[in-house]
């Protein structure tokens, strides 16, 4: 049985080179990619899970304002393909979320699939009302409140440059 924990200094590579495998190098041209440009992930909110010393999966969150808010960014959300189908992916997130919401945080959105990201709470943002700086899918842009009323901010796009989503810039 897999174990979840905490990212390790050590993992990033082999975080990478999942990734690598996951999404191929098209993932770096989409817009959530884009948006991790120049920034760290928030390290106390990434976890792998592991078996027999294997690395079969990761999920990493990534600082992002929606409007004014200091939001998390969920992704890449990255399972071994030989290992998807053992709920690897959501024990990763599921982990996620419940560090992020002791930790203060209130609100986390994605670009995904509705009917996977649905089973650890998500919902479609409505059309519009959250912004990526490129090309994104409006169906599959989702959120997740942490706290009550944390993505009710007005319309408003993402902003893409690395000091702007510094969350301690421009305060």
């Amino acid at each position: 049985m897999w174990e979840i924990r905490q990212e390790a200094q050590g993992d990033a590579p082999h975080i990478e080179r999942l990734a690598e495998h996951s999404f191929g190098p098209g993932r770096f041209v989409k817009s959530a990619y884009r948006l991790r440009e120049g920034v760290e992930p928030e390290r106390d909110l990434g976890f792998v899970a592991v078996e027999d010393g294997a690395l079969r999966g990761s999920v990493r969150f990534w600082p992002v304002f929606v409007g004014n808010a200091p939001t998390l960014l969920l992704g890449p959300l990255a399972v071994q393909s030989d290992q998807r189908g053992r709920g690897i992916g959501i024990a990763l997130m599921t982990r996620g979320i419940e560090e992020a919401r002791t930790r203060g945080h209130r609100a986390i959105v994605l670009v995904g699939d509705p009917p996977y990201y649905a089973r650890v709470g998500f919902t479609q943002i409505a059309r519009g009302r959250i912004k990526f700086p490129g090309p994104v899918d409006p169906a599959r842009i989702l959120g997740l409140a942490l706290a009550d009323g944390a993505l009710a901010v007005p319309t408003s796009t993402i902003p893409s440059a690395p000091t702007a989503r510094r969350w301690g810039a421009g305060k």
